[in-house]
C-alpha cells in the first residue's frame, strides 16, 4: 500500500487505459466506474510527480516520459503478477506442520490426518511432538502452523478451539485393587501413587494436564517417574503405581498384567484444543481445522458410566 492507494491497482488502471486510449473502454475492460480508473491513474500521476497522458475528447495517450516509464515497469509489473500466479497455483503444494503433546484423542487425530491427506494429497505434513509449555510460544514464532494440545486455559495470543474430548482411563497392575472394578473415580484413587513420566514421549498424560484434574483434597500422591512412557508402564507392572492415558491409547494398546479401568465422574475428560494463528496464510491450516470440525460435530461427546473397562 501506498499513501494513496494500493500500487498494484494504480499500475493496472494506467497499463490498461494506455492500452485502450480510452478512459471509458479501460472501465469497461476492468469492470469498474470511469471515474474510479480517472482517479486511481491522477493518483498514480501524483505519486510519480510526473505526468504520464495527455486527455483530449478523443481519449488519452501515453506522454514521451510516462511511455518510457510505463515500458520499464510493466515489466517489473509482469513478473510480479506471474509470481502472485505461481504462489496460487502453489499454494496447496506446501509443508503443514503440525506439533504434538503427549495427549490422548491419538485415534480422533489419525481418522483427521487421513482424511486430510486424502483431500489434500499435494500437500506435505511435518508433525512433531512438542512440550505441552511451549505450544503457544512455537506457534506464534510459525515454527508449527497448528498444534494440537490439551486444556491451556484461556488462550489470548493465538486463535483455540475445543475440537473433542475423550475419557481419562487408568492402568492398574493385573492384581490391583482395582482391577475388578468396571469403572473407578477419583475417590478410587485417593492416597494411590499416579506415576507421572518426567519426559515428554509417549500419550501418557504429564503432569501439567493433571494439575486440571486432580485439584480436590481425595486425590492420588504424584510420582515423577524419570524417564518416558516405557518407564512409567513397567512400574505399573510392577505393582508400583498407576497412570493414566485418553480413551484411544487405551483400547489401542494391551499391556501384559495390567487393565484399563475407564475413569467416571467429574473430570473424567480430556479435552483436546487446536491452537494456531489466526494470521497464517496457508490455505492448508483452514481446511485441517474445517475438516477437524466437521468429524467433531458427527462424533457423539463421551457420557458418564457409558465406557466398559477391558484387559
Amino acid at each position: 500500500m501506498t499513501n494513496t492507494g494500493n500500487a498494484l491497482q494504480l499500475l493496472a488502471c494506467a497499463f490498461v487505459a494506455a492500452d485502450c486510449g480510452s478512459l471509458r473502454r479501460a472501465a469497461t475492460v476492468l469492470k469498474v466506474g470511469e471515474s474510479s480508473v480517472s482517479r486511481n491513474v491522477v493518483k498514480l500521476e501524483q505519486l510519480l510527480g510526473m505526468q504520464l497522458f495527455e486527455r483530449d475528447v478523443r481519449g488519452v495517450r501515453l506522454t514521451e516520459a510516462g511511455r518510457a516509464w510505463t515500458d520499464l515497469a510493466r515489466t517489473h509489473y509482469d513478473g510480479l503478477q506471474q509470481a502472485f500466479r505461481d504462489a496460487r497455483n502453489h499454494r496447496d503444494a506446501e509443508t503443514l506442520r503440525i506439533g504434538l503433546c503427549a495427549v490422548g484423542g491419538g485415534e480422533f487425530l489419525k481418522r483427521l490426518i487421513d482424511r486430510f491427506r486424502k483431500s489434500c494429497p499435494n500437500v506435505s505434513l511435518a508433525i512433531e511432538d512438542i512440550v505441552r509449555e511451549q505450544c503457544l510460544t512455537a506457534v506464534c514464532r510459525r515454527h508449527f502452523d497448528i498444534v494440537f494440545a490439551p486444556g491451556l486455559g484461556n488462550v489470548t495470543s493465538c486463535r483455540a478451539e475445543l475440537l473433542w474430548q475423550e475419557r481419562i482411563f487408568v492402568l492398574v497392575a493385573a492384581g490391583h485393587s482395582l482391577a475388578e472394578k468396571r469403572v473407578v473415580t477419583w475417590a478410587d484413587l485417593a492416597g494411590m501413587q499416579l506415576l507421572v513420566p518426567a519426559a515428554t514421549s509417549g500419550p501418557l498424560l504429564d503432569f501439567t494436564t493433571l494439575e486440571g484434574f486432580v485439584t480436590d483434597g481425595r486425590r492420588p500422591t504424584v510420582n515423577m517417574c524419570q524417564g518416558g512412557q516405557a518407564s512409567v508402564i513397567f512400574n505399573v507392572q510392577l505393582g508400583r503405581g498407576i497412570t493414566l492415558a485418553g480413551e484411544s491409547f487405551a483400547r489401542n494398546v494391551t499391556i501384559d498384567a495390567t487393565a484399563w479401568k475407564p475413569l467416571d465422574g467429574h473430570n473424567s475428560l480430556c479435552s483436546i484444543k487446536a491452537v494456531w494463528l489466526e494470521s497464517n496464510p496457508k490455505r492448508a491450516v483452514l481446511r485441517l481445522i474445517g475438516l477437524a470440525r466437521r468429524m467433531a460435530n458427527t462424533i457423539a461427546s463421551p457420557t458418564h458410566s457409558q465406557s466398559a473397562s477391558f484387559r
